[in-house]
């Protein structure tokens, strides 16, 4: 690809990601049920747990909203990703793009651009509702919100594009509704999210879940908004940022490899 040519795909990419958030906003169901969700589970879940760790006076909530504000992103980028492309896939609308010069690589930019407002903006709501319900103090440091850029931008980037991969998986948007949340849901509990600590988790649930990008991008988040001592609460009893830099980095390349195998621009039993 030249760079006249890049830069035009960047341009095109752009374009479409301001159609795509155009038309994600004037559909208020899906914008209510993509933000709503997370939210939900935090509220709920986030007032069940009122103990306090005496260790380190931490408020288990405290301790599970953290981890949440990644499982919030994580629902905007990967599950509405997947929903999303099997959607256009299903009503013809990558078809139809697939006969304009439009490059694969623009559609995914613009779904990007989608993906990285809404995550953004899921991410404020629940950094909002956490401070407001439990307590959850904003870190000040500048090295706390560079740390939380850096996993911000790897976890949206990886999950975003092992949405697009997962959704090939599915012949219809329902199939790709149900499969998506199923598999978050999952790796939600086996990646300590809904149990606190993380570190009362059988060691075999934390091991597989090791390999996912869920379980490092919350224990990333946790180090952001959370005190020092809080590491004692993880499996290592550390927050291996290093680790996690690592593994979302190796998703990130894994899943735009795996778009590119297998992404489609229609469904197979047409």
């Amino acid at each position: 690809m030249t760079a006249v040519t890049a830069r035009g795909a960047l341009a095109i990419g752009l374009a479409r990601g301001a159609v795509e958030l155009r038309q994600f906003f004037r559909q208020k169901e899906t914008v209510v049920f993509t933000f709503s969700l997370p939210v939900l589970l935090l509220v709920l879940l986030g007032s069940v747990f009122g103990d306090v760790y005496p260790e380190t006076g931490l408020p288990a909530s405290q301790l599970f909203a953290a981890g949440m504000i990644g499982a919030g992103i994580i629902s905007t980028s990967f599950v509405s990703m997947g929903i999303g492309v099997a959607l256009d896939r299903e009503d013809g609308t990558l078809k139809r793009l697939r006969g304009t010069p439009m490059p694969a690589l623009s559609y995914f930019l613009g779904k990007m651009v989608l993906v990285a407002v809404s995550s953004l903006a899921q991410a404020a709501l629940m950094l909002a509702i956490a401070v407001w319900l439990f307590d959850l103090t904003l870190p000040t440091a500048p090295g706390k919100w560079l740390t939380f850029a850096w996993i911000f931008v790897l976890g949206v980037t990886g999950c975003a594009a092992l949405g697009v991969a997962a959704s090939s998986l599915a012949r219809s948007v329902n199939g790709a509704a149900a499969g998506m949340n199923i598999v978050y849901l999952a790796l939600q509990f086996i990646s300590g999210v809904f149990i606190t600590p993380v570190s009362a988790l059988p060691a075999a649930m934390v091991s597989v879940s090791s390999f996912f990008p869920v379980k490092w991008m919350c224990q990333g988040l946790r180090s952001v908004f959370l005190p020092e001592e809080a590491a004692r609460y993880e499996m290592a009893g550390q927050w291996e940022l290093g680790l996690t830099a690592l593994v979302l980095g190796a998703w990130c390349v894994a899943g735009l490899l795996l778009c590119r195998l297998v992404f489609r621009w229609t469904n197979r039993r047409e």
